[in-house]
C-alpha cells in the first residue's frame, strides 16, 4: 500500500465524520426535531404505526433523531470515520 492509499483513507474518514450530520439534517433529523414531510417523518410514521402509536426508545428513528438533535457521540463519529476510511481504502485499492 502506498502513501496515496493512506492519504485517501484519511480523507475518507474525515469526510465521513463531516458528512454524517449533514446527511442526517438532509433527510429530516434536525436539532429542532423531525421535519414535516421529510424522509425522517416517513420513518417516524412507519415506526409509530408498527409500535401502536409511539416511537419506542432505542429504535432506529429514536437513535437518528437523538443524533440529529444533539450531534453524533464520539463512538458514532469513530464508526463513521471507520466506514469512510474503509470505503476510501477499498476504492484506492481497486484503482
Amino acid at each position: 500500500m502506498g502513501l496515496l492509499t493512506f492519504a485517501l483513507a484519511g480523507a475518507g474518514a474525515a469526510g465521513a465524520v463531516v458528512a454524517a450530520p449533514v446527511v442526517l439534517a438532509a433527510v429530516g433529523f434536525t436539532s429542532a426535531g423531525i421535519v414535516a414531510g421529510s424522509y425522517a417523518a416517513g420513518m417516524m410514521s412507519a415506526a409509530a404505526v408498527a409500535n401502536g402509536g409511539a416511537v419506542a426508545a432505542g429504535t432506529t428513528v429514536a437513535v437518528l433523531q437523538a443524533a440529529g438533535a444533539a450531534g453524533l457521540p464520539a463512538v458514532a463519529s469513530a464508526g463513521a470515520a471507520g466506514v469512510g476510511a474503509t470505503v476510501a481504502w477499498v476504492t484506492a485499492a481497486l484503482v
